[in-house]
């Protein structure tokens, strides 16, 4: 594996910060053992549909709702202007955003992407500077996530500047070219995801809004939340971000064509900033260049810090992503704290009750809007009871003594919400949304006893393979099963034989041909990619992708107290068991102070001072800090640095750095 920074072990923004791998032209495994060796393969290795998967993608064709084509109209609705041959790209020249890679959606849609999907898929892919209503504008399809623009009698507003500087910056252009350059009063970051704050430089200059010259708002917690999480789970969650948004694939029909809520990530340059006014409760109002705000606050919801606004002089909410054009997680396959379908549900509530009968239009912080005071009404009502009904519906039948993956398989939603696109399960997913309520409620325990204590995964294919006849019983079984159109239970019993033998080729290519298939038929973007990814990995290994460092302000702005919270994470507990220290951390140029104490194989760190006896006292800058984390300082630097002193026993400090293990970006998910 490449050598990874520690800023890139602490700072992933729920996996966002991974760089899109070069797909090369790696030939597809030569395996003479295993189904059609002579069938068409593309340059990344995978297959065509088969026979199965066409009929089932068929079937989903014929559905009648699939005549409605308004949305397609909707999606197109305002256009001003794109930029043609848009191929946004870092400063070294790798690729950031091309809305190109997507041009095979404009064609006849293919069997390897379910046809629900693709027309998702192909309504995400429209992109340019669009009209929303007058005064208020969108760019679309320039990044994962929409900015906003609106025009005030003294000043522009905008809202989620965006994943990166670049695409921002390149979208901020297009604003600029088409409507006329104007101050900026104010920008409104709704939520703390990185795809609707990161790119904020790349709109503005932060002196101007150090200066109070542009008002930065924020829901509370907003600073807190955007780095938390990813500071101490941040690599497991990058590296199954990598899955869930396809970053290895390559764009083409059998490969990554979407996420669902929009394309892929914008890898760049990611910035942050420090909110000048906070909304922490509903009914807030305020006022910039010459535009009136409502806020609502919307905590735990999508986001565990997330605000809506409403414009009282345009008729128009924003409802950031509490709502979007479809069903959305209440789990995130990156991995995340499940959320709160009944909050998330009552905030949708809270705004239709608040907002619908002065709402004419709806946009959003990803998709298109929604147009008609009856639409708005309609839209909030199907937006609000699908997390409701999940909720319910999950609950009701965990009481009948169904376990997850029962109730995965057996909850149905009723025609009046499965026939509408803008909750479909583009997304999030009924099966694995109604897994996160059993989740929240119930944890990890489904109750069986067998489940209590299992044996592990890679020790229990050993034996299956063993009780099925042996290595190619298990495969022979998986090959009848895939030849049926039976892809999960191929997988089941193919993911048995990769791990009771890691090194066997024929195994990998049979596990991978059922993710494969699997992944053509899914109807969610993030269930397509995980398949799809999964399948790449197994014929291609794990990449070694390089990632792309935070700047100096997302950096800044990760509280010192974080910093510790993730080293003591990377503390080999069992190596620590007996020792035990004291340091102090004096932070020079910031005047915080932090004690770490080891004992029981455990880290703790206080935000003060101690008056008990310490093994080594530091004095070190934030500045120096931040590059020994990120090992862009050494040994020879601490010792020789003016900004790293140690008084007392610098021996004892080197051997607790020494029990500090460098995370894994790259551990193995689909092999043991």
């Amino acid at each position: 594996m490449k050598k990874q920074s520690a800023t890139q072990h602490l700072i992933v923004s729920a996996g966002l910060l991974f760089a899109l791998s070069a797909c090369g032209e790696a030939p597809a495994p030569q395996d003479s053992l295993v189904f059609d060796p002579g069938a068409e393969v593309d340059a990344a290795g995978f297959r065509a549909p088969t026979e199965a998967t066409l009929a089932r993608q068929g079937e989903v064709a014929a559905h009648p709702i699939f005549a409605d084509e308004a949305d397609y109209e909707l999606a197109r609705r305002g256009f001003i202007a794109t930029l043609p041959d848009l191929d946004i790209r870092s400063e070294s020249g790798e690729r950031i955003w091309r809305p190109e890679d997507y041009s095979f959606l404009e064609g006849e849609r293919l069997g390897s992407v379910n046809p629900s999907f693709w027309r998702q898929a192909s309504l995400n892919s429209i992109h340019g500077l669009f009209e929303v209503t007058p005064g208020i504008y969108q760019v679309r399809g320039y990044d994962l996530s929409n900015m906003s623009i609106i025009e005030g009698p003294e000043g522009r507003i905008i809202i989620d500047p965006l994943t990166s500087v670049e695409t921002a910056r390149v979208a901020m252009d297009l604003v600029n070219q088409e409507l006329g350059e104007r101050p900026i009063s104010a920008v409104i970051l709704t939520h703390s995801h990185i795809d609707h704050f990161g790119g904020l430089a790349g709109v503005v200059d932060a002196d101007a809004i150090a200066s109070g010259e542009v008002a930065l708002i924020a829901p509370a917690g907003f600073l807190h939340e955007a780095v938390s999480e990813n500071v101490v789970a941040g690599i497991v969650m990058g590296r199954r971000a990598g899955y869930m948004y396809g970053l290895d694939l390559p764009f083409s029909p059998r490969g990554q064509v979407g996420s669902g809520l929009g394309k892929h990530p914008a890898i760049g340059t990611h910035t942050i900033g420090t909110p000048s006014h906070i909304i922490d409760e509903t009914g807030q109002t305020l006022e910039f260049g010459g535009v009136r705000m409502e806020f609502q606050f919307a905590p735990h919801t999508e986001a565990p810090a997330e605000l809506t606004v409403f414009f009282p002089d345009f008729n128009a909410w924003c409802g950031a992503e509490i709502v979007s054009r479809n069903m959305h997680n209440l789990y995130t396959l990156r991995g995340a704290q499940v959320r709160d379908a009944i909050a998330w549900s009552s905030a949708i509530d809270d705004a239709r009750r608040l907002f619908a009968d002065r709402t004419d239009v709806i946009f959003n912080s990803h998709h298109w809007p929604v147009w008609g005071r009856e639409e708005v009404i309609d839209y909030l009502e199907a937006q609000r009871d699908i997390y409701k009904y999940i909720h319910d519906q999950t609950l009701r039948l965990a009481a009948q003594g169904l376990r997850p993956d029962e109730i995965a398989e057996t909850i149905a939603l009723p025609t009046s919400l499965e026939n509408t696109f803008s909750i479909r399960g583009y997304y999030g997913t009924l099966r694995h949304n109604s897994r996160a309520v059993y989740q929240r409620y119930f944890g990890w325990f489904d109750g069986v006893p067998a489940n209590l204590n299992p044996v592990p995964r890679t020790e229990a294919a050993v034996r299956y393979v063993e009780a099925f006849g042996g290595l190619e019983a298990t495969l022979d079984a998986a090959r009848t099963a895939f030849d049926a159109g039976d892809y999960r239970w191929s997988a089941e019993l193919a993911q048995h034989a990769v791990f009771a033998e890691p090194n066997s080729d024929t195994a990998r290519e049979v596990l991978a041909r059922a993710y494969e298939q699997m992944g053509y038929l899914a109807e969610s973007g993030p269930w397509r990619n995980v398949y799809l990814a999964g399948a790449y990995e197994l014929r291609h290994g794990i990449s070694t992708r390089d990632v792309t460092d935070a700047s100096d302000d997302i950096l800044n702005a990760i509280p010192l107290e974080m910093f510790f919270q993730a080293m003591a994470t990377r503390l080999d507990g069992l190596a620590a068991a007996d020792l035990e220290r004291r340091f102090v951390f004096d932070f020079t140029d910031t005047g915080e102070t932090f004690t770490i104490e080891i004992s029981n194989g455990v880290m703790r760190s206080y935000a003060e001072d101690t008056p008990l006896d310490v093994d080594a006292r530091v004095s070190v800058t934030r500045a120096f800090w931040l590059r020994l984390i990120q090992q862009e300082a050494g040994l020879f630097d601490m010792i020789s640095s003016s900004d790293f002193a140690v008084e007392g026993d610098r021996g004892a400090l080197l051997g607790f750095f020494a029990l500090l293990e460098q995370p894994d970006p790259g551990f193995a998910i689909v092999t043991p």
